[in-house]
């Protein structure tokens, strides 16, 4: 049987008040979002270390918006790797394992150039990670804008390339795909990759041709559908919630989990 974990995009509240109202909604997880800068002081996350010793709530971390890998401009490739690496140093005083990032975007470049030059940030970034120890892992996030790098396909060769870990946004990969790949065949793709457990978002989405224009609310019979296809591959995950009411639709996701 399959374990899913579930919970919201940011905790709704002020620091501790927001871990423990997440607990108490009968979630299993939080993604701290550093979508705008990493705000978080290391001191902050002792503080949250300690007290999710008593809330065990599986924590991960989205790292800023701010990110290229695939920049024609080398400094906002090191800029970019910096923000990522400041985001493992908190996750690994915090408890917070996944670092969740958008790795670029294809400009000028060819698919394999941008998965070549993404790659080899990767492998950059994880020797910083290995040699200060971090207890943290990279996961590139499926990405919604054609115009991004973060097709599945490529996700799962750089996994497979690098020992990095992903994020799959269900969501994004709807929008990305204009709605002709069913979760069935991205939980086979999954199952084939023979993760032991996968990090993941969810949310309602909204695309034009070039993909994800916003995301939206999430539709109960999407959620099922999810549930259906995860359940049927017995994929191990954690899915995060990233509408824009994450705290609800991730306390409604529980309860329809649940009951199936």
């Amino acid at each position: 049987m399959s374990k899913i974990l579930i919970g919201p995009a940011g905790s709704g509240g002020s620091k501790d008040e927001g871990f423990i109202l997440v607990k108490n909604s009968g979630l299993d997880a939080l993604e701290i979002e550093f979508t705008y800068g990493v705000w978080m002081t290391n001191e902050d996350a002792k503080a949250i270390h300690e007290l999710n010793k008593k809330l065990n709530l599986h924590l991960s971390i989205h790292a800023p918006y701010y990110i290229n890998l695939n920049s024609t401009d080398k400094n906002k490739i090191e800029s970019s790797k910096k923000r990522i690496l400041k985001c493992c140093e908190i996750g690994n005083i915090m408890g917070a394992n996944c670092i969740v990032f958008h790795p670029g975007y294809y400009g000028k470049s060819t698919h394999e150039e941008a998965y070549q030059t993404i790659k080899k940030a990767i492998l950059e970034m994880q020797k910083t990670i290995e040699k200060n120890k971090w207890n943290t892992i990279l996961c590139p996030e499926t990405t919604g804008k054609v115009s991004q790098f973060g097709d599945l396909d490529d996700l799962l060769r750089m996994m497979k390339e690098t020992g990095c870990s992903i994020c799959i946004d269900f969501a994004h990969l709807k929008a990305r795909y204009q709605g002709k790949m069913s979760y069935e065949e991205m939980a086979e793709k999954i199952k084939k990759a023979k993760l032991k457990h996968v990090h993941c978002h969810f949310s309602g989405i909204e695309w034009t041709e070039k993909g994800e224009r916003r995301h939206l609310l999430t539709p109960e019979s999407e959620i099922k559908d999810l549930f259906k296809a995860l359940k049927k591959y017995k994929i191990d995950c954690t899915i995060i919630n990233e509408s824009p009411s994450p705290l609800e639709d991730a306390i409604k996701m529980k309860k329809i989990l649940s009951k199936m």
